[in-house]
């Protein structure tokens, strides 16, 4: 099965096999405001002991939506577990064309929003066609940068990040940034790839393990207050903002095997 697969992925850039979608270095974003260049640091190539990964360039966008996707990562099986209700604002961070952010525009309900980020306005480009497409009038695209994704502060009741944590350039920056944005009972919610799972057919580049997100959450300001383990290969972490900055306001995970 697995070889199967990684005929099927064209995806070097998280699998094995056979030809990645075209893969950017951390670099600065295309800003909507050039005086906000000038303020970015340079990226970072490792965060607290893990290699930072290159994120997807949009050339790369038609794998996202990709027909096997559901049947690999079972997509439906995530929604529910969001607990989303009509109503809510809602942030897909690092949107690309729009795979989750149609299916969160569906949930939050015409009375909500879904604020779709990325920082390729290619990528804005093809959500908006989609959108379109689709009918969806409850979807709000933003252009953010490397540094901050130009989000309302406190208005935000749930971001998801869907596979795209590891890609941070610049994690501390983001990571205060869109906890600014939650509102008080607000979630972060990361989905990444299991790391401590050798049969999940991903780069280790590509890969997190709850011990990792921990050691970079905890420390900026986040509490861990859930997790959904029933995805085939992804870890599922919910986070609130802590109360304060001690690294032991979160809960440990149950048991993760230590980093390779």
């Amino acid at each position: 099965m697995l070889a199967a697969l990684a005929a099927a992925w064209p995806s070097g850039n998280w699998s094995f096999g056979a030809e990645p979608p075209p893969t950017v270095a951390p670099q600065k974003s295309e800003s909507p405001n050039s005086d906000s260049e000038l303020k970015i640091p340079p990226p970072l190539k490792e965060y607290m002991g893990r290699t930072i990964a290159p994120y997807m360039s949009y050339h790369g966008a038609p794998w996202l939506i990709r027909n096997t996707r559901q049947q690999e990562e079972n997509c439906e099986a995530l929604l529910p577990a969001l607990k989303i209700k009509h109503g809510q604002v809602v942030c897909d961070m690092g949107c690309g064309n729009g795979f989750y952010t149609l299916k969160l525009a569906k949930l939050v309900g015409p009375s909500g929003r879904v604020l779709a980020v990325d920082i390729q306005p290619e990528m804005l480009r093809l959500l908006e066609a989609r959108a379109k497409d689709d009918g969806c009038q409850n979807i709000e695209p933003v252009l953010g940068t490397v540094i901050d994704p130009q989000l309302p502060a406190g208005q935000v009741d749930l971001i998801l990040l869907v596979d795209v944590y590891h890609e941070f350039s610049h994690p501390e920056q983001m990571l205060r940034a869109m906890r600014r944005a939650l509102k008080p009972d607000g979630r972060l919610v990361l989905v990444e790839f299991r790391l401590e799972d050798p049969q999940v057919p991903i780069k280790l580049l590509h890969k997190m393990s709850k011990a990792q997100i921990l050691k970079e959450l905890v420390p900026n300001g986040y509490k861990l207050v859930e997790e959904f383990d029933e995805l085939p290969w992804q870890h599922v972490m919910f986070f609130g903002a802590a109360s304060d900055d001690k690294a032991d306001a979160s809960p440990a995970p149950s048991a993760p095997p230590p980093e390779r």
